[in-house]
């Protein structure tokens, strides 16, 4: 009889034990989440900032070229607001790049801006800023992949269920220009 109560005791730890480690799991792999969710908040408010340094100096040498700085302006507006979801962010970023485009395009006109320092330097900077957005989305977009595994696989989805952890968004790029294929001409 003692065997049988030691046996269900050493049971009843493992099952506790078990239960900890998950859910300190799930616990770190949230948090990490969340944490590249921040780094990828931070280079995106360092090209908010870069935004308007770029439009005025565009405007230096094509300021008849208005409403093309006014779609930045809103786009950089509507990006920057805080609280937006994954998704929400990922098309308000789709909006605003398209806008940069737009700038980028006015600017290819002026050959005199195109040789500016600042301007050199300010495209430098958005580019650099670019690749490491482009960097935290994918390390993101990682750490979204680990928690929602971990969350919906037997037998951890179990204590995910308990204590209500719900899946994690990606942000995910929907612009059909980086999406097509791009074209080749000879």
């Amino acid at each position: 009889m003692t065997w049988i109560w030691i046996v269900l005791v050493v049971l009843i730890v493992l099952v506790g034990l078990w239960f900890t480690v998950t859910y300190n799991g799930l616990i770190r792999l949230r948090n990490l989440v969340q944490e590249s969710w921040k780094q990828i908040d931070v280079e995106l408010h360092r090209r908010y900032d870069l935004i308007p340094n770029l439009v005025e100096t565009v405007k230096g040498y094509a300021s008849h070229e208005r409403g093309t700085f006014e779609a930045v302006t809103q786009a950089r507006a509507a990006a920057s607001t805080p609280g937006a979801t994954p998704a929400e962010q990922a098309q308000q970023e789709n909006m605003l790049t398209g806008a940069l485009r737009q700038l980028f395009a006015v600017a290819e006109a002026y050959p005199d801006l195109k040789a500016n320092q600042n301007f050199l330097e300010l495209q430098r900077q958005l580019t650099e800023t670019e690749d490491r957005i482009a960097a935290g989305r994918r390390f993101y977009n990682a750490n979204v992949r680990a928690f929602n595994t971990k969350i919906q696989s037997v037998p951890s989805n179990v204590v995910a269920g308990l204590f209500h952890f719900t899946e994690a968004e990606y942000f995910e790029v929907d612009d059909p220009n980086i999406r097509s294929a791009p074209q080749v001409q000879f």
